[in-house]
């Protein structure tokens, strides 16, 4: 089974296995000197794609070196401990300060792998606040002497990719390469794919709105009545996690449309943002719906390359801003990310559950061919208050073949791995959301509308929270797992039954098609919070 990476949000596994001795090429004559592999550091593409020629020395290329957190058994602990609602570290969680101090690089580590790049002749650009991510450039001459590795073209049929990439894994001398986890950057081959759904909508008709307005879905999900109403998210941080550039044009017009009093998005540049626009759609389905159901909240969108090096430091940059709320709607399968990758990602996600911060990913839009947030057909009654719902067929769903299962899903399921989704929220297209974009009206669903709607309710709560003197939903999972198997789980749940995403059924309780169901809002918060 297939599961997607970034469903593995807030999961507190170990760091996978990376290292191993390997002996770089020396002179003639010369003692080989010792130097360690990173294992799994080579994208799976390269073994399907055919070679089609050499990298230029003079090519500039960026990498983003990772750096294993200090004492990992200990990070592990306390992500554990602080994530635990038995533990009298339950919500304790550490500002990123505190984390840098207590969980980053020592200074020291630092030092000595940004000497051992601009030894190599690189430039050492900058490193992270967390200090676990050291940024470097050069020419493809420079970084393959650093890595030892040789860069050549590839044409992958499967994706009608043109990229670069390395064949064989890094490797580093034997001082320095146990403090590395990862060496991003070696390859462009696009690291996700989003996971909107757009429905077919006739050219004479996209003039027309069509699908959930922001009435309707405040309406739907219990955020209109009057425990939940007025509560905007005013006051809260939402970070959308986009590869792809969007149109303010585009979010003034939906805003206009609706009434909505929202203030512009923050574009928030990573390794110099980006200029693609193929995604356009999917940024503005995230902003739109955020903007729906939580329109005070203030939204930051963190634009990166499409990349490797560009998916880990702007997760770097997530947690290292203390971002508290942040939506993902873009993923890439297991199989397709390296392992060294993934660790890497591991460990920013590990940052984020220490640190407090609720991460929604949406979990792919191919059944159980992906492996978060399902998605959901939403059906409601004349009033626009909600009726039912049954799983729709693309909600990704599934079993990690990678991360091992995380306490907080302890006896719900009888998998020794992570299992996704989480929970749910309308997915289906043809119940999904009325959308402005590229100048015109769509109706969008897919499971990436499911996360940033997990996001803007959970502004509205850490709103409510604020205002009764009480805690933010903070790390996600933990308390809705505590929420869903306690007593009030029919109350603040809509838990939905019926449908398949392919292997899996919905079916009563957790599953893994929709998870423990969709929230309902105002349950859900005065349940939680009085």
């Amino acid at each position: 089974m297939i599961s997607r990476k970034r469903m593995l949000v807030g999961a507190l596994t170990a760091p996978l296995p990376i290292l191993g001795l390997a002996v770089a090429a020396t002179p003639a004559g010369a003692a080989p000197a010792p130097r360690v592999a990173v294992h799994g550091d080579v994208v799976s593409a390269v073994a399907r794609s055919a070679r089609t020629g050499t990298v230029a020395a003079n090519r500039a290329i960026s990498v983003a070196v990772s750096l294993a957190p200090r004492d990992a058994a200990a990070l592990k602990a306390f992500a554990a401990s602080v994530t635990d609602p038995k533990s009298p570290l339950y919500k304790h969680y550490l500002a990123p300060g505190q984390f840098a101090a207590r969980f980053g690089a020592a200074p020291a580590t630092i030092a000595q792998v940004t000497a051992y790049l601009q030894g190599q002749g690189l430039t050492v650009g900058k490193v992270s606040g967390n200090g676990l991510v050291i940024d470097a450039s050069g020419t493809a001459a420079q970084v393959e002497k650093a890595f030892n590795v040789s860069l050549s073209t590839y044409h992958d049929a499967k994706t009608q990719q043109d990229y670069f990439a390395n064949s064989a894994a890094p490797t580093l001398p034997l001082g320095i390469a146990t403090s590395v986890v990862d060496v991003a950057g070696l390859s462009s081959f696009r690291a996700h794919t989003h996971f909107d759904r757009v429905r077919a909508v006739p050219d004479a008709k996209r003039h027309a709105v069509s699908g959930l307005t922001p009435t309707q879905a405040r309406a739907a999900y219990d955020l209109a009545s009057e425990n939940a109403n007025g509560y905007t998210g005013k006051g809260e941080t939402i970070g959308l996690v986009e590869f792809s550039a969007f149109k303010q044009s585009d979010i003034t017009a939906y805003d206009k449309q609706f009434g909505l009093s929202a203030a512009a998005p923050t574009v928030v540049n990573v390794d110099g943002g980006t200029t693609d626009t193929s995604g356009q759609d999917e940024a503005e389905l995230d902003i739109e719906v955020i903007q729906a159901l939580a329109p005070g909240a203030t939204i930051k969108v963190y634009e990166a390359p499409n990349s490797s090096a560009g998916d880990v430091d702007l997760y770097s940059a997530l947690v290292s801003a203390d971002v508290p709320i942040v939506s993902i709607s873009w993923g890439s399968a297991e199989s397709q990310v390296s392992s060294s990758n993934m660790s890497s990602d591991d460990t920013s996600y590990t940052s984020a559950a220490s640190q407090g911060e609720s991460f929604f990913a949406a979990s792919g839009d191919n059944g159980s061919d992906d492996a978060g947030d399902g998605g959901t057909t939403l059906n409601t009654n004349s009033d626009g208050t909600y009726s039912s719902e049954t799983a729709w067929s693309g909600s990704g769903g599934g079993t990690s073949s990678q991360f091992a299962q995380p306490k907080f899903q302890s006896g719900v399921t009888s998998d020794s791995n992570r299992d996704v989704p989480d929970v749910a929220a309308v997915g289906d297209p043809n119940t999904g959301w009325a959308i402005y974009t590229g100048g015109s009206w769509t109706q969008i669903g897919g499971t990436s509308a499911a996360a940033p709607n997990w996001a803007a309710f959970t502004a509205v709560y850490d709103q409510y929270a604020a205002a009764k003197g009480k805690s933010a939903l903070g790390f996600a999972n933990s308390s809705i797992y505590a929420d869903a198997t306690g007593s009030d789980y029919a109350h603040d749940f809509h838990d939905v039954t019926s449908g398949s995403n392919g292997a899996f059924s919905a079916g009563s309780g957790y599953d893994q098609v929709t998870g423990w169901g969709s929230y309902d809002g105002a349950n859900f918060i005065t349940d939680n919070l009085g």
